[in-house]
């Protein structure tokens, strides 16, 4: 029998294929030797830099820039220093036009190609001979975006629109990018821009007007934002001094930057940075101050779960004024005093589940990073798998609740969540066999709302599969504890009306 060796070939060839395009897509992770050489490279490039040598501290910057992409004091500085070796022209080189389309080329075959860390080298090249290049900024964005990293994605084109604040394009970008980083204000001003430049154009209307319901960021500070600054709306400015000396929090801040400055590699200053302004309300703050954290402590774990947490912060913020709002209307006698602009139930509604859909993913992908970091940390497998049963994603959410149900601390919970996972796969058999698990495990004052929801579920479970008396035996257990329950009474009056007529 003769060996197949074609096929076996081909099928390696596309497994590196897949391999290199899989790395293409991921942003490298910088060796510890790495992270020291860039170090350097950066401390030196400041001090070129205050010398007036602007050449050579692009290219230590630059160096820095390619050994760790993901790094905003990196790219924030290179960039101050292109815009600033042509005196903010907003032009750049009076050759650009002839230099720059090569790597322009590069740009737009690296993008066509997935490889987006090749995007942001030769974008690189563009910006030093035109920092102000839009369509350059515009496929760096996506790049960024691509890879993940959104606050640079969204400071790439800020600093776009300080040549191009008006630029329909520009701004409908940016405002997709705040939109799906659930800051719906910054959206909506952006939107609105976008409705000025085109007054027909229809998503403009349609996005400001969804929008206006989680408008609950507050609008001050943004006026200079929307009409185009040199740094990040997001990240804000990254320097203490620039903070007012008013500030209720600058004493506070100030003492702790003293200590990063004598120990710029430990990840808990920065977190304790990020407490403090975010307890005063200014998540833009605690945002620059974990983002600053990241290049001197290579990326610290720490860092990257207060990320994660701090980004689920508006999008919460959100969803309460929105509740808020529609108590507010469902408490109104009639719809006769609604203005046209105030969006209608409808679309409150509507926005809520779009939101809650939206934390819950977000939740699910910082107990997933959680659990892949702390594999005996068993509660981060339960809580993943609770929201991935909301996402319905059962295959997911019952591999991770079986995990979980492991622990005896959560083996009552955990059931109960993947007899949900069974009954919503129509498997009654399996789902019954982990609620009457659930029961005898549920047996403290804690304990009593998951065990009247374990009784509901086998209740109504076993009434949908025809076991009627067993349905009425456990709703009367329920019903004992908690009449009110959700529809306990009216499903109890049901059942025994079928018993009679049958």
């Amino acid at each position: 029998m003769t060996t197949p060796t074609v096929p076996l070939l081909l099928d390696s060839t596309n497994r590196k294929k897949q391999a290199m395009a899989d790395r293409s897509r991921t942003v490298p992770t910088p060796t510890p030797d790495q992270r020291r050489v860039a170090a350097e490279n950066f401390e030196r490039a400041r001090q070129v830099l205050q010398t007036g040598n602007h050449d050579y501290g692009i290219q230590l910057l630059l160096l820095c820039c390619k050994l760790d992409p993901s790094s905003f004091p990196f790219r924030q500085s290179l960039r101050k220093a292109q815009k600033a070796k042509y005196a903010n022209n907003l032009r750049g080189s009076r050759f650009a036009f002839f230099s720059t389309p090569r790597y322009k080329a590069k740009v737009k075959t690296s993008k066509a190609q997935g490889d987006y860390v090749k995007v942001l080298e030769h974008a690189e090249s563009v910006f030093t001979r035109n920092p102000w290049d839009l369509g350059t900024q515009m496929d760096m964005s996506e790049a960024f975006e691509a890879l993940g990293l959104l606050d640079l994605a969204v400071y790439t084109l800020d600093q776009a629109r300080q040549k191009y604040p008006d630029d329909a394009t520009l701004n409908r970008a940016l405002a997709r990018l705040f939109e799906k980083r659930g800051d719906f204000t910054k959206a909506i001003g952006l939107w609105q821009l976008v409705q000025k430049a085109n007054p027909k154009d229809v998503e403009a209307a349609h996005k400001a007007k969804d929008l206006a319901a989680s408008e609950t960021i507050a609008r001050g500070g943004y006026a200079e934002s929307i009409s185009g600054t040199k740094d990040s709306p997001v990240i804000g400015r990254m320097e203490e001094a620039a903070i007012e000396k008013q500030d209720k929090v600058s004493k506070e801040a100030s003492a702790i930057h003293k200590r990063i400055e004598a120990d710029p590699t430990g990840p808990e200053l920065y977190v304790q940075l990020a407490a403090v302004y975010r307890r005063q309300g200014h998540l833009d703050r605690a945002r620059a101050a974990l983002i600053q954290g990241q290049g001197p402590t290579g990326n610290h774990f720490k860092l990257q779960l207060e990320l994660l947490e701090l980004d689920l912060v508006p999008l919460r913020v959100n969803l309460d004024k929105i509740e808020e709002k529609l108590r507010g209307l469902q408490a109104r006698p009639s719809d006769d005093d609604i203005s046209d602009d105030e969006p209608s139930a409808e679309e409150l509604t509507k926005l809520r589940v779009q939101l809650k859909r939206e934390i819950v993913a977000r939740e699910a992908e910082l107990y997933r990073v959680k659990a892949e970091r702390f594999p005996a940390e068993t509660g981060h497998r339960l809580e993943l798998g609770r929201r991935l049963l909301k996402l319905d994603k059962i295959e997911e959410a019952i591999a991770e609740l079986q995990i979980a149900r492991r622990d005896d601390r959560l083996k009552g919970k955990a059931s109960l969540y993947l007899g949900l996972c069974f009954r919503k796969r129509n498997n009654w058999r399996l789902a019954e066999r982990n609620f009457e698990e659930a029961l005898p495990l549920l047996t403290t004052a804690a304990d009593e709302s998951t065990r009247k929801e374990v009784l509901y579920q086998l209740a109504t479970g076993s009434a949908e599969n025809g076991e009627l008396p067993k349905a009425m035996d456990l709703g009367h257990e329920l019903a004992n504890i908690d009449f009110g329950y959700k529809n306990i009474g009216k499903l109890l009056d049901e059942w025994e009306l079928r018993a009679r007529d049958a």
